[in-house]
């Protein structure tokens, strides 16, 4: 065990390490260190806010686990952050984000393993699933330029964001989820589908198809979601939405 403090200085200065490695490839510039690092402090005041309401005090092996795949998701913001100023290095881009994803599959068993399965470990890992999506979903729709498959695929990148802003207008989606094994099968299909997509190694058609597949899996897991919290809303709120809805006259 380490405590939250002590883990998340560790990840800040693993974080400029990093850059530092990766400012010696032709991918990385200014942009890309004020976007890494900035990437880095918010997620260290998120991680030790969340933390602190939470009541935890220190990281457990799978939250080591999956603070590294968070760190490298901010080093995968930075490449791509000055990929949009000149500076690409897709080769190391795919590295990094194909190492967090292969994290992503381990953070879990050793939970299960070590016994350290938490509340808390399951959001930062949610939230670090959806960092790193939301990071290639930029890389890809630049790539792709302005049209549908730019839209779709940043789409596909803040559908976790979208639905948390739902629930700032609809409390009721606030509301906590039963826990479900799709979900974690279809972020890990989509955050392949994209690392797939930024490597650019296969035919338009074979992208088109892997990123069509992932949105498709992204819609049918958040639809799910909605289509569950809508008859477990609060007994009041299903109320208000029946007196609010509109009476249709028949001009039969």
């Amino acid at each position: 065990m380490v405590a939250v403090r002590n883990g998340l200085s560790a990840s800040l200065a693993a974080l400029v390490v990093l850059l530092a490695v990766l400012e010696a490839s032709p991918g990385m510039g200014l942009a890309g260190w004020a976007t890494g690092l900035a990437c880095g402090v918010v997620l260290c005041i998120a991680t030790g806010r969340s933390a602190s309401n939470g009541g935890v005090e220190s990281l457990g092996p799978a939250d080591i686990v999956t603070l590294t795949r968070a760190t490298l998701s901010c080093c995968v913001a930075a490449l791509v952050a000055s990929s949009f100023v000149g500076h690409a290095a897709t080769g190391i881009l795919v590295a990094v984000a194909t190492v967090a994803l292969v994290l992503d599959s381990v953070d879990g068993r050793v939970a299960r393993v070590t016994g350290t399965e938490s509340a808390f470990g399951a959001r930062l890992d949610g939230e670090a699933d959806a960092f790193l999506m939301l990071v290639l979903s930029a890389y890809v729709a630049h790539s792709a330029g302005v049209g549908v498959l730019a839209v779709g695929v940043l789409t596909m990148g803040m559908a976790r964001y979208l639905f948390a802003m739902a629930g700032w207008v609809l409390p009721w989606m606030r509301a906590e989820l039963p826990p479900r094994y799709w979900r974690k099968v279809v972020t890990a299909t989509a955050g392949i589908a994209l690392t797939f997509a930024a490597a650019d190694i296969a035919s338009p058609e074979a992208t088109y198809v892997a990123l069509a597949v992932a949105f498709v899996l992204l819609a049918e897991s958040f639809g799910r979601d909605v289509w569950w919290l809508w008859p477990h809303r609060p007994r009041e709120t299903a109320e208000a939405s029946r007196e609010a809805t509109p009476v249709r006259l028949s001009l039969r």
